[in-house]
């Protein structure tokens, strides 16, 4: 039976999207279900890292997306007198993916970008208002049913990846279960158009007051947002009333300056999929995993597992890879994941404390160890890749390599462009590396190598022996090649 795409997946958000995008790049054949008519109006996530502007550099729309985010220099956790608890600063520099550590967004934007970024590929297919009824595997593929405007279609793909949110009827239809990593709170979500600038905090905030927990964040441009955390024994529906988020907002002093756009309940949870590949049936973004927002990972999280599922599932497609490749994908992600999820549910149970004495013992603690110098203040860092397409035992494999910018501010991935690449330090005088040359030559000179492989997601496969390095891919990536200068 002939095959409608390469790849079906099932979610038109920045997760689904993202990854058809680097799919078709790739010349691999793409078709994206989405269920909703278009993409929803209103604000969602709110935070872009450098790694998460990287990919979104390879998916071509980093500079449309940097145009209407805002950087914030600091992230404060203040106790109820406002003194600092914690604090990650200087987020607005460059970070090691060649981006400012924190762009705060507005979703609807950078999904709309991102559509029309896919819209560009010719291997691509975008539908909306079409929903996934069923589907069944076989050795060779993946046999859809979808719901269209038109009626029941069926779809022949080689693979599906469920992109489809917390609720995925992929991973359900697969039989896949969470695990629950014990983190369960409801909050109310206040989004504002911002009318004054000027009467607004400048910096993101996590108000630690028992009497109410509060998270005060930049969005994209013109907007702004609260989230109150929903007390026991309060109701949703009468903390979201209208005069009761005025009264919220009160001592804000922003009365005027603000105008309401959105008002939502969300329970933030944290969870992992236990699988993530079922035959030839993958998970990606929330359909994989959900992190409290504590540390603005959610959307970020979404688009690591689009990096790294895209180069995989490619290589596949094209013959290049046998298919136990992808089964690195989740032994890769799920630590990094893990380290990402930890670090939100412990900044949420520092905020999330409603209890008088013991919001008292967190602030006497945490001021202490400030001032003793042992306050973990600072940007936050995630593992290495331990496991899966590295070279195990090599120097650096695992490691995130740095994005570095040439003299005419030209990125180091747009030279390299979507492939494996094996550098030696006498490469470095060539073009077109000789622009970067001092800034490889110094990492070079950090590990103590001359060469290293870096994977196409750039991660470090390995670095040490040329010969080894190519030796290892092979074994990894099979014939998936490797370019050189």
């Amino acid at each position: 039976m002939a095959f409608d795409c390469d790849v079906l997946i099932a979610g038109g958000g920045p997760t689904g999207v993202t990854l058809a995008k680097l799919l078709a790049r790739r010349g691999v054949k793409v078709i994206v279900a989405e269920k909703e008519a278009d993409i929803y109006p209103l604000p969602r996530a709110a935070h872009l890292d450098h790694e998460a502007m990287r990919i979104l550099q390879e998916a071509g729309v980093a500079d449309e997306v940097m145009a209407s985010s805002r950087q914030v220099s600091r992230y404060d956790f203040l106790n109820a007198d406002g003194e600092v608890l914690l604090r990650f600063d200087d987020t607005a520099r460059t970070g090691p993916g060649g981006w400012p550590l924190a762009n705060m967004i507005h979703q609807p934007s950078v999904e709309a970008a991102l559509r029309r970024s896919l819209a560009r590929e010719p291997g691509a297919e975008l539908h909306t208002r079409w929903s996934l009824l069923s589907f069944e595997e076989d050795a060779d593929g993946i046999t859809a049913t979808i719901a269209t405007p038109t009626g029941e279609r069926s779809l022949r793909a080689r693979y599906l990846v469920g992109a489809d949110g917390a609720r995925s009827p992929v991973r359900e239809r697969a039989g896949i279960v969470f695990e629950d990593l014990g983190f369960e709170e409801p909050w109310l979500v206040v989004d504002v158009l911002v009318d004054d600038p000027s009467r607004l905090p400048v910096d993101n905030l996590q108000i630690c007051d028992p009497a109410r927990p509060t998270t005060c964040v930049l969005m994209g441009a013109g907007r702004h947002r609260w989230e109150f955390m929903i007390k026991p024994g309060e109701t949703p529906e009468a903390l979201s009333a209208d005069a009761s988020i005025e009264a919220l907002l009160a001592p804000w002093q922003v009365a005027g300056a603000v105008r309401l756009e959105r008002k939502a309940v969300y329970t933030f949870r944290a969870r992992i999929a236990e699988r993530w590949r079922e035959g030839r049936v993958l998970l990606a973004g929330d359909a994989a995993h959900q992190t409290p927002p504590f540390a603005g990972q959610g959307m970020c999280s979404g688009l690591r597992d689009a990096a790294n599922l895209a180069w995989k599932l490619a290589a596949v497609c094209a013959g290049h890879a046998p298919d136990v490749l992808l089964d690195t994908y989740q032994p890769e992600r799920v630590p990094n994941l893990r380290a990402t999820i930890q670090m939100a549910i412990t900044m949420g149970r520092t905020v999330c404390i409603t209890d008088p004495e013991v919001a008292a013992a967190r602030d006497a603690q945490m001021l202490a160890a400030r001032a003793a110098g042992q306050s973990p203040d600072g940007s936050v860092s995630y593992p290495a890749l331990a496991t899966g397409a590295v070279l195990a035992g090599a120097i650096a494999a695992g490691e995130y390599f740095p994005q570095a910018r040439g003299a005419n501010g030209q990125a180091l991935d747009d030279v390299l462009g979507l492939d494996a690449w094996l550098i030696a330090r006498a490469d470095l005088a060539r073009a077109p590396l000789a622009a970067f040359a001092a800034d490889i030559g110094a990492w070079f000179d950090a590990h103590r190598v001359d060469a290293l492989l870096l994977r196409p997601d750039r991660h470090v496969f390995g670095a040490g022996d040329a010969v080894a390095l190519q030796a290892g891919w092979a074994r990894h990536a099979g014939g998936l090649p490797v370019r050189r200068a």
